[in-house]
């Protein structure tokens, strides 16, 4: 797994949520979901922390970790197959 700098991982969630679903590299594919689950969750501490009315933020980091866990248990499944 590569090193993000702080400033990555709470603000550029989105492109490591991105870059995780469009990975073509089968063998890449774990590293980029444990990269942008680590993101996601260290932004929604971030705003947890801020105490702002981030509803819609808060929805979409909620919605990316589904997508990543589901992304991983399809992976998962092909490898046990």
């Amino acid at each position: 797994m590569t090193s993000q700098s702080p400033q990555t991982l709470l603000h550029g969630w989105r492109e490591l949520y991105t870059a995780a679903l469009f990975e073509t590299d089968k063998n890449r594919i774990p590293d980029r979901i444990a990269e942008a689950e680590k993101a996601i969750i260290a932004r929604a501490r971030e705003l947890f922390s801020a105490g702002a009315d981030t509803i819609e933020e808060d929805q979409a980091l909620d919605d990316a970790l589904y997508a990543l866990r589901a992304l991983q248990n399809c992976l998962e499944f092909r490898a046990a197959a």
